[in-house]
């Protein structure tokens, strides 16, 4: 049962949330993006699940990545949300949907898609190695996404916010970095950390505008692939890192 406190946290969250919906719903990209997919409209159940399940104030990590991968978030709604990670750990599992468009080459198949997330799978592995249950962990942590958006080319490559053209991104950043403000309103965080460089670097400019200072950010190397970096023992650099911050003992 939810605390008073753990229940203003998850109504914040709800709220926010589908204030972050609707806002970016009129959005409209541009080529090179081709297809825009939108986990909180057609996996809303599974992300809300996730909300109501884990949010609550006073913890002392917000990890906040860059947008959705496409077998992660975008298959589950739920971010980095490597399949097995969300259904064995979490132990999540609410209807999830199609959106009203569908690249042919992404297709959403939810908890049916054969495909790893492999930057979910190393972020969610650490946790589950560090923390045993996902109760244990989210006592103290919590994960989101900058923005909720998934962006693809005509060839169904993914395309992160950052590659967008500057009045696009500029449109996106004014509604992610509200909404960012909000989940730190609500959750209270005593860090904020970025995923990645990208997602630090909207932190600190949203949490400044807000004036909230006493939030302290940081970053930890992003578990993609891509990185060369990341293929080198991520899971203990990040270990690591987060002790240098003092974020884990």
């Amino acid at each position: 049962m939810s605390t008073p406190s753990q229940s203003t946290s998850i109504a914040a969250m709800l709220l926010a949330t589908e204030q972050l919906r609707t806002q970016i719903a009129p959005l409209r990209f541009a080529d090179p993006v081709h297809t825009v997919y939108q986990p909180l409209d057609y996996a809303g159940a599974m992300h809300r699940a996730y909300i109501q399940r884990f949010a609550r104030a006073g913890i002392d990590a917000l990890f906040v990545g860059m947008n959705p991968g496409p077998f992660g978030m975008t298959q589950t709604g739920i971010p980095f949300g490597e399949i097995s990670a969300v259904r064995d750990w979490l132990q999540l599992s609410e209807p999830i949907s199609k959106p009203t468009i569908e690249h042919p080459r992404r297709p959403i198949d939810g908890f049916a898609c054969s495909k790893s997330e492999v930057s979910g799978r190393r972020l969610w592995g650490l946790f589950k190695q560090r923390f045993s249950t996902a109760e244990q962990f989210f006592a103290a942590h919590y994960v989101a996404n900058y923005c909720p958006l998934v962006f693809m080319s005509d060839s169904g490559a993914n395309l992160t916010p950052d590659t967008l053209p500057a009045a696009e991104q500029r449109a996106l950043e004014v509604i992610c970095d509200a909404h960012l403000v909000a989940v730190v309103n609500a959750l209270r965080p005593t860090w904020v950390i970025g995923v990645g460089g990208f997602a630090k670097k909207r932190a600190e400019i949203a949490l400044a505008a807000a004036g909230l200072s006493n939030v302290h950010i940081g970053t930890i190397l992003h578990p993609s692939p891509a990185s060369p970096a990341a293929n080198r023992d991520w899971a203990g650099q990040v270990t690591t890192q987060l002790q240098a911050l003092g974020v884990w003992k």
